[in-house]
């Protein structure tokens, strides 16, 4: 498939976006492994997401889809996951192959799980080896670097471990382990990642004891299903918040967007650069906040972007880019490098194709250096299978003279199946 984009004038007008895709993804693990039925809105009816309906009903657990958006999960407690018929395909989701992993290690079961081709290629090692100093066994491609990973679920134990990257991935894997192994499980990781995972632990009754970026678990605890009303994702928002601020005069508001202090570090590193965006409405429902947000054109300045906020904002950065290249100056992207491992290489992709249409950038073992503003040009660009990449050059191409061709664009499903009517509709307006 292919996308085409042609320059905009302007985009004005109320919109939502789709459910957050971290807090479907757990809404489905959390409900499966919790006491009770638990009744999910606002779920995220994405690929990714629906890979993960997928593998916990081939598991065993029964999922009732009401409609699109809402699920109703007839949870088989703990310990209650069936042994798999069938291999479990993940598709492209990292979230759900990582995770899975820490759960199937804890469970009284054999199963083999597998991806696509961009899975097969992402880093496992990372929750591979503290999965095996519980006591976990797993086998995969060298050694359990990569999936397929077969897991010979057994008795796990509670261990202290540093996160060698702040990941909420590794994180929840190991929370999930934790909570089925004997003993405790310590984890500290080197700065705050995304904390759903977290949020949801107590939601469903867990306890959780949080020391700064030190997490302890116990094992043996049940989870009792809760309600969860899944907010809009800020990540899918973020495409629409740049496009608002880069495009003539805009005017736009996102309603029911989450705005988890964990997730927010594109809005800090927005307004750092000169944005017009504006909070109202602020609630917390299902233990996580979320709130309107307005925003307004304005004439972005560069900024630095580095250290602690970038777990904040990983998902966003290629976004990011996209601003930073009408931003004035000189706008520095580091400490980054998990983007070299996502559903593509990132910073090369981004790289690429953004020179493809004018941009300058120069890039970095782990960011980039973007000078601006400098004036984009329509061209066909490739998405590298990567729906991030692939809706960061569509809205780069809002601001480009001449029609942008975005290849491969179908990636796109992978996270925002909208996207392509939503952005039809504004420009249209």
């Amino acid at each position: 498939m292919e996308l085409t984009v042609k320059k905009a004038h302007n985009l004005k007008g109320i919109i939502s976006v789709p459910g957050d895709k971290s807090i479907s993804h757990r809404s489905i693990m959390f409900g499966a492994l919790a006491e009770g039925v638990t009744h999910v809105t606002g779920f995220l009816a994405a690929d990714d997401c629906i890979s993960t309906m997928h593998c916990f009903e081939a598991l065993g657990v029964k999922i009732e889809r009401l409609s699109e958006t809402e699920l109703k999960i007839h949870g088989v407690g703990l310990k209650g996951l069936k042994e798999p018929e069938v291999i479990l395909d993940t598709g492209n989701s990292g979230t759900t192959t990582r995770i899975l992993t820490g759960i199937l290690a804890g469970q009284n079961i054999f199963s083999v799980m597998t991806g696509d081709a961009s899975i097969r290629k992402r880093p496992m090692a990372r929750v591979v080896e503290p999965l095996r100093l519980m006591g976990a066994r797993l086998w995969g491609r060298e050694g359990g670097k990569y999936v397929p990973l077969a897991i010979n679920g057994t008795r796990l134990k509670g261990i202290r471990y540093d996160l060698p990257v702040a990941s909420a991935q590794i994180k929840t894997c190991l929370l999930f382990a934790g909570l089925l192994a004997d003993g405790e499980t310590i984890l500290t990781e080197p700065s705050k990642s995304r904390d759903h995972t977290e949020r949801m632990l107590k939601l469903f009754g867990a306890d959780l004891t949080i020391d700064t970026n030190t997490y302890t678990i116990a094992g043996g605890q049940k989870l009792s299903a809760a309600p969860v009303d899944v907010p809009g994702d800020i990540s899918s928002a973020a495409f629409f918040i740049v496009a608002a601020l880069l495009v003539g005069d805009s005017a736009l508001t996102i309603e029911n967007i989450g705005v988890n202090q964990t997730r927010t570090g594109i809005l800090d590193a927005l307004a750092a650069m000169g944005a017009g965006i504006k909070l109202s409405n602020e609630l917390n429902i299902s233990n996580e906040a979320r709130a309107t947000i307005e925003i307004s054109g304005k004439q972005l300045t560069a900024t630095t972007i580095e250290g602690d906020i970038i777990p904040r904002l990983i998902d966003e950065i290629p976004i990011i880019a996209v601003a930073a290249t009408q931003a004035h100056g000189t706008t520095t992207i580091r400490d980054a490098g998990e983007l070299r491992v996502k559903e593509s290489d990132r910073i090369a992709a981004l790289a690429q194709e953004l020179r493809k249409m004018g941009a300058d950038i120069e890039e970095l073992d782990d960011g980039m250096i973007i000078n601006g503003p400098t004036p984009l040009k329509g061209a066909r660009v490739q998405s590298h299978g990567d729906h991030r990449i692939a809706m960061s050059l569509a809205i780069a191409g809002l601001i480009a003279d001449g029609e942008t061709v975005v290849e491969e664009s179908e990636c796109i499903a992978i996270s925002y199946p909208e996207f392509e009517r939503t952005l039809v509709e504004l420009i249209d307006r």
